[in-house]
């Protein structure tokens, strides 16, 4: 069993652990991470496109067979921001605007889904989009997403990361320097291995840009 395979039985034994996930789901889930961090850590340019194009159909499939999981609406909307973020270009709204409607569903759903995941990235779309007339973004909506998935996972890697990339972009180095000091410290996640590295690894750079280095 190689790598991967490992990771994504691993993160499939805990979601069943956890009890918190409906039946039938765990496996779509692991499927859609173990995808994700792959196509996202292992893949550049059109690579990078083409890996995330095939699993957001994969995604979307997932959701038209199970439309009341906050879980399964999370990381679709988590693939459509991060193809729009990949793609770039006149495209990258209409993703960014898909993304928000599946992550507005799923708080709609249970806000408290994936230790608040949907906040973090709804957050982070909020603060990556245009503003009006352009685009839906809002720094102030992006601050309030972040915080409340800062008060949901509060040493979680994912919400330190994503608002100390929101500070620094807002000026604050040296409170941005906190929460990435927060994140680095952040406890490993069963069956996430790949995407915990890929994440320290873009700590270690966001740092080492406040540096100067």
């Amino acid at each position: 069993m190689n790598t991967a395979s490992r990771a994504r039985v691993a993160l499939l034994a805990s979601l069943l652990a956890s009890g918190l996930i409906q039946a039938g789901i765990p496996e779509d889930l692991a499927s859609v991470q173990s995808g994700w961090a792959v196509a996202t850590y292992q893949n550049t340019g059109e690579r990078k496109v083409a890996a995330l194009e095939g699993l957001m159909a994969r995604s979307d499939a997932q959701v038209r067979q199970h439309p009341d999981s906050a879980e399964l609406l999370i990381w679709n909307g988590i693939v459509k921001s991060s193809l729009a973020g990949a793609k770039g270009g006149l495209g990258a709204l209409g993703l960014a605007k898909a993304a928000k409607k599946s992550l507005d569903q799923a708080i709609s759903i249970n806000g408290q889904a994936l230790d608040g995941s949907a906040y973090t990235s709804l957050g982070t779309l909020y603060a990556k989009v245009p503003g009006w007339p352009v685009g839906f973004g809002d720094e102030r909506k992006a601050e309030t997403l972040l915080l409340k998935a800062l008060q949901i996972n509060p040493n979680g890697i994912d919400p330190n990361y994503f608002y100390a990339d929101f500070l620094r972009e807002q000026g604050d180095t040296a409170k941005a320097r906190q929460y990435l000091l927060r994140a680095r410290k952040a406890a490993p996640r069963p069956g996430r291995e790949l995407a915990d590295q890929g994440r320290q690894g873009e700590i270690t750079a966001a740092l080492k840009a406040l540096d100067g280095r």
